[in-house]
């Protein structure tokens, strides 16, 4: 080899390794960190907005009863949930320093157009701050940077999974909790007809107008009214009904009757693309959406599933 292809390897190889480490990033520099927001306190916030990487983002905002969904008409946040987050994001500090360089951002996912989770928060004042969340190196650690800064710091009091952006993971997922056993009877109407339940003495669920040569399936029954008891929520969507959530020609209603009044369940128009009814029950201020698949009992039943049917007989 000639000394000039020589020396051209060497610059090339120096620019190889100069390369990986701008690139690569270092272990956490672990020491006495300072609060990235001193002056910032968990009560001084106000609202908080996610996003994550497919684009999806959800608002949440501080009400005078509490977090809610501004969204969906104030729907209620679970404040055992926030509270740690708003205490984590006021606590982050500059203690596990990972990367210093603009460069190492993209790798880290903690840059403007690349990273896991972006979280806006506001105080009362106005004042806004902005960090991302990125790659998580193990289970308990996860990137992140403050915006306008390059540096990026490790913390192990925030997660992508704590953050997620579907709605069920920051409300009460109960929509519909009723005790199945204190039922006394419940009617089922959907395009197959109606359908009146009730118990015997011996607390063995029944179809009231059971033919003298038919046998009730006691617990099938039973499955639909448990199915009808308690009903988890999706998405909540606010207090005024839309056309296209199907209240005027619902696709069932459910009427549970036990020592307190009525309870009715109406399901309504079925949102395919998002594998939901939308739902309202009586006791409840808000529509909201719920699971086709744990619905589709009640949408779908015909006077036969109550029954027992006789095995076919060989000729």
């Amino acid at each position: 080899m000639k000394r000039h292809q020589q020396i051209l390897a060497a610059v090339l190889l120096l620019q190889v390794i100069l390369t990986v480490i701008v690139f690569w990033p270092q272990p956490a520099v672990t020491g006495k960190g300072v609060l990235l927001f001193p002056n910032l306190t968990a009560a001084e916030i106000v609202s908080l907005e996610i996003a994550d990487e497919q684009g999806n983002r959800l608002a949440l905002s501080k009400g005078t009863a509490g977090w809610v969904l501004p969204e969906a008409d104030d729907y209620p946040v679970q404040n055992s949930v926030i509270t740690p987050v708003l205490e984590s994001l006021v606590s982050l500090d500059t203690g596990n320093l990972v990367a210093q360089s603009a460069a190492a951002q993209q790798q880290l996912q903690v840059a403007e157009d690349d990273f896991v989770r972006r979280l806006i928060w506001q105080t009362a004042e106005g004042n806004a701050y902005l960090i991302y969340l990125g790659s998580a190196p193990r289970y308990t650690a996860t990137h992140f940077r403050v915006e306008g800064q390059d540096e990026t710091y490790l913390t192990e009091d925030l997660s992508s999974w704590q953050l997620r952006t579907e709605v069920a993971s920051w409300v009460e997922t109960s929509y519909l909790d009723l005790l199945a056993n204190e039922l006394t009877s419940v009617t089922l109407e959907n395009s197959n007809g109606i359908f009146n339940f009730s118990q015997d003495e011996a607390g063995a669920w029944t179809l009231d107008d059971l033919a003298a040569d038919e046998t009730v399936n006691a617990s099938q029954i039973a499955e639909l009214v448990r199915k009808s008891s308690f009903v988890s929520l999706q998405q909540p969507l606010g207090k005024s009904a839309e056309a296209n959530y199907g209240m005027a020609d619902p696709s069932a209603v459910i009427i549970l009757r036990d020592a307190e009044g009525e309870h009715t369940l109406t399901i309504g128009a079925h949102w395919a693309d998002k594998q939901s009814y939308v739902l309202k029950a009586s006791d409840s201020e808000y529509y909201v959406t719920g699971s086709d698949m744990l619905l589709q009992p009640l949408v779908e039943s015909a006077r036969e599933d109550f029954l027992q049917l006789e095995p076919a007989t060989e000729e």
